[in-house]
């Protein structure tokens, strides 16, 4: 087995470092303004678009910059450094476009693309979170289309998008929609204030009678979980990748303080209880690394869809309990100075604390991997055999 990168990868590792030099230092702006202006996100849209990872994704053909699933994880480890969720200004369209028509490609997807555009996705309920067959919201028929009456709540970048891919029952079914933001009857309920400081919002919306089209009926009638479950096993792995480059870079972080800072008559670096944190975080980078690029290259290389669901979900859970720890040791190194908002290991702390959260939650990621274990043997833990 060979672990070194492609010369590829290697460039696509170089163009992600380029983008993070380039966003960090909105970091604190955003931090201090709970946002950041129009013109920022301009700016750094050419920036995105310039570096060639702009709907990395999505095919090339379509204008997206069509990385592998390996090579996606590669670029995301480098992104998920930034704190705010600046690594959200490189933008992924939705798994869930690639089902567009040809007709809704040209109206959504590839001004997405292109970054003319802005995606989200409305799934979670007051009543449906982890269990989405509580879903409440409706889509009832009506000449020419469908009226959707209801609520979604963690619309993630909803305060920026300027449509969104909402989860509705169709008569009865799941089904997705592709509703325009300022359709008559969609209203934003309430913004709620998280303990993290995102560069987006996640705004909580009403839908009331809101006519959408049949032609923005997207997938089938009935395909809304199935579509939105090919999103999970990727989103899942992309998280992994994220807070696996968060915890990199409060490690360095730390590192570089422990080795400065001295008590006592000497650096801090030198006590047996700094050098124990500093190494438990090394163990927890370095393992969590090596899974989450052997299950990308297993998405890649065709291990069978169920296999993978729940080895990414390994990934995710694992990646990010992980990552917890890792910044929080970080932040005891810092000591006071690790509770300042302008020292980035504090933003990562309260930031990396959704991941374990959004996307499945740790429980549901440990339901998923033990139904894998009880239905189909420990199979899930094998790599994968030459064909």
């Amino acid at each position: 087995m060979d672990f070194r990168y492609t010369p590829r990868q290697s460039s696509l590792r170089d163009a992600a470092r380029g983008l993070f030099d380039k966003i960090e230092p909105y970091e604190l702006a955003c931090e201090e303004n709970n946002g950041l202006p129009a013109p920022v996100h301009a700016e750094v849209t050419k920036e995105v678009l310039a570096a060639g990872l702009q709907a990395i994704n999505m095919p090339a053909e379509w204008g997206g910059a069509g990385l592998t699933i390996t090579e996606q994880v590669i670029v995301q480890e480098e992104l998920g450094k930034l704190t705010g969720a600046l690594w959200d200004m490189v933008w992924r369209p939705a798994n869930a476009l690639r089902f567009c028509t040809p007709a809704q490609r040209d109206r959504y997807l590839i001004p997405v693309i292109n970054g003319e555009r802005r995606d989200c996705y409305a799934v979670t309920e007051p009543g449906a979170g982890s269990d989405p067959q509580a879903l409440a919201t409706t889509a009832t028929r009506t000449d020419g289309g469908w009226l959707i009456n209801g609520e979604k709540w963690f619309v993630t970048v909803g305060d920026h998008a300027d449509f969104q891919i909402l989860l509705a029952l169709a008569e009865g079914q799941p089904t997705l929609f592709l509703v325009e933001r300022d359709s008559p009857g969609v209203e934003v309920a309430r913004v709620p204030r998280f303990m993290h400081t995102f560069v987006y919002e996640h705004p909580e919306f009403t839908y009331t009678d809101v006519f959408v089209p049949d032609s923005q009926v997207l997938g089938s009638i009935g395909q809304g979980y199935d579509i939105t479950r090919s999103w999970f096993t990727e989103e899942r792995l992309m998280i992994a990748a994220r807070t696996i480059g968060a915890a990199s870079r409060a490690l360095s972080l730390a590192r570089d303080w422990a080795i400065s800072r001295e008590q006592f008559g000497a650096p801090i670096a030198s006590y047996q209880l700094i050098q124990g944190m500093l190494a438990d975080s090394a163990v927890d980078i370095a393992t969590n690394r090596a899974y989450t690029h052997q299950v990308a290259w297993e998405a890649d290389n065709g291990t069978d869809r169920k296999t993978l669901h729940a080895k990414a979900s390994i990934a995710k859970l694992s990646a990010s309990e992980a990552a917890g720890r890792v910044v929080d040791r970080c932040l005891q190194i810092f000591g006071g100075r690790g509770y300042d908002r302008t020292n980035p290991v504090e933003r990562l702390y309260r930031e990396l604390r959704v991941d374990r959260i959004w996307e499945g939650t740790s429980e549901i990621q440990r339901l998923v991997i033990a139904n894998e274990l009880i239905k189909r043997g420990t199979g899930v833990l094998d790599l994968p055999a030459a064909g």
